[in-house]
């Protein structure tokens, strides 16, 4: 006689979580079923203001999967796990607060995917703020939920590695990923309730607040390598700009340049620009970067050779930013 599979329900609303969704999907064989798919609503986008599924959402309607998409997670959802006998419920992005009743309903508890090495880089924005910081390793952490944020007891990390060039997209990526060895060294023990949980350290602990349009706006005070770090962090959202005069410029690419900075451009004041032909530099508080791609609002991102041929950035002019905000709470 086959065991009675486990039921299993899934919360999240954005594309790191599709790894581990997936995984659950596929992999239950005799020991358990992903009964539902829980996540935010469809949103209007774009121009059209056309109604969109998020990614979470639109791979439960592509799978046939049972999708529940509430306003605001509450008793509904409470007593759709009382009549299903929900054994356990997981959850990653899923970009809502879960009260307490929600949290109990399932038999075996809640567990959560979180994108740091807890206790480290609690709250909104884990992966930005690792990459921002200069960090050159993060990870995901399967962890109990509390009524704290992301203070339950962890059971099992994995390690990932940000290279130089990673930005907030490819992080975030290689932690969807890194769900799947968690899963699969830990589901069995989890569904037998065999799993150990150790609390976090408290001593250790830092949280990370959620980023703003404003995080963008570049503060050429900090070093041509803090530039860097947050240009990568903040390259899908919110981007990175400046203002020349009164016009906001948006960058694309940037680099650090190798040299450090000489003669008459150790006087200069952070912002300051350097042209050399078609290479346009920028003065920080140690070092020098080298802006590569620019774009005025309603205009295209233009490698800097096209765009200085319709705006004019004179040697020697002043980009201005804002002094950043830390990002640690």
């Amino acid at each position: 006689m086959k065991n009675k599979r486990q039921k299993i329900v899934f919360f999240g609303s954005d594309s790191i979580c599709l790894p581990s969704l997936e995984w659950l999907f596929l992999k239950g064989e005799e020991q358990w079923e992903l009964l539902a798919v829980v996540s935010q609503p469809d949103r209007k986008q774009g121009r059209g203001q056309k109604l969109k599924s998020n990614p979470v959402a639109e791979y439960a309607k592509d799978k046939g999967i049972q999708l529940l998409q509430p306003d605001k997670p509450g008793e509904g959802l409470v007593q759709f796990f009382e009549d299903h006998k929900v054994d356990i419920s997981f959850v990653m992005a899923y970009g809502h607060f879960l009260g307490r009743g929600i949290r109990k309903a399932s038999r075996l508890g809640m567990v959560n995917f979180h994108g740091s090495i807890l206790p480290k880089y609690r709250g909104a924005s884990p992966v930005e703020t690792a990459i921002a910081s200069g960090e050159k390793e993060t990870g995901v952490s399967l962890m109990q939920i509390d009524r704290e944020m992301d203070a339950g007891a962890v059971a099992d990390i994995e390690r990932i590695a940000i290279e130089k060039e990673d930005c907030a997209s490819s992080v975030r990526k290689k932690i969807g990923q890194a769900t799947i060895p968690i899963l699969e060294r830990s589901m069995t023990s989890l569904l037998k309730s065999e799993l150990e949980f150790k609390p976090q350290d408290e001593t250790l602990k830092s949280h990370c607040r959620k980023l703003t349009k404003e995080d963008g706006l570049i503060d050429f005070g900090l070093s041509a390598q803090g530039i860097h770090n947050r240009w990568r962090a903040f390259k899908t959202w919110p981007n990175s700009f400046c203002f020349h005069g009164e016009t906001r410029i948006k960058v694309g690419q940037l680099e650090i340049c190798e040299h450090s900075l000489a003669g008459h451009e150790l006087s200069l004041p952070s912002g300051s620009v350097i042209l050399e032909k078609d290479s346009l530099k920028v003065v920080t508080s140690n070092g020098l970067i080298r802006i590569l791609e620019l774009q005025k609002a309603g205009g295209k991102m233009l490698a800097v050779p096209d765009f200085l041929r319709g705006y004019t950035i004179k040697d020697g002019d002043l980009l201005k930013g804002q002094k950043s905000i830390p990002l640690l709470l």
